[in-house]
């Protein structure tokens, strides 16, 4: 790559390519009162008030969800997409740039919304969560980094990415990929996190936006 563009970019799901907080949808239906708390501890560690690591087992544990709940959580992603997010990717696809999603989510529910946008199942790097054979929750990959505060970072890493690399995402876990990534863009296209705009490079409201950037 040249010194303008960038070869790779790296999207966040919840809050950025569709406008659901995945763990907080699901909590939301089981009752209001959860819904609440839930919600509360996810933006905590969006904040980066509260490390990640130590809400992310909790919030599983008190939601607990089905098989079925997320199979809905995926359906949800996807009529909740960011404006313009199959065009965006379809664009940087055309123009040879690798276009990955790294999230924190569940990936059972976000690999269906990497296949409608033209995203490999090998380019999704999530959250594995596993199902009794009935279908209730049996628990998650608590090895994965991307339980962690800091585990954006440590995966973007391994990922050796083309160079030049973009990180894009809403929340405090997004920015931990700035010290590895050639510029960090904050979406506040969904909500705004004063401290993530303070510490990326730059903030936008659109998918358009990143697509400009990237083919600059």
């Amino acid at each position: 790559m040249t010194e303008r563009g960038y070869a790779s970019v790296v999207l966040d799901v919840d809050s950025t390519l569709s406008g659901v907080e995945g763990i907080d949808w699901l909590a939301s239906r089981r009752d209001e009162g959860m819904g609440a708390k839930v919600a509360s501890l996810t933006d905590r560690a969006m904040r980066g008030e509260i490390a990640l690591s130590d809400v992310y087992g909790e919030r599983l544990k008190l939601v607990n969800p089905s098989r079925d709940d997320i199979a809905a959580l995926a359906d949800m992603y996807q009529s909740r997409l960011a404006p313009g997010a199959a065009q965006a990717v379809r664009r940087l696809h055309e123009a040879g740039r690798r276009v990955v999603i790294v999230s924190g989510g569940i990936r059972e529910a976000i690999l269906p919304l990497g296949s409608a946008l033209g995203i490999a199942d090998g380019e999704v790097h999530a959250v594995s969560v596993s199902f009794t054979p009935e279908g209730r929750f049996d628990g998650f990959d608590a090895s994965s980094p991307l339980t962690t505060s800091d585990g954006k970072r440590t995966v973007v890493e391994r990922l050796s990415l083309p160079r030049r690399v973009m990180g894009v995402g809403d929340g405090s876990t997004d920015l931990a990929m700035k010290p590895v990534v050639d510029l960090f863009v904050a979406f506040t296209g969904f909500v705004t996190r004063a401290a993530v705009v303070e510490g990326a490079d730059m903030a936008v409201t659109s998918l358009d936006q990143i697509v400009e950037l990237a083919l600059a």
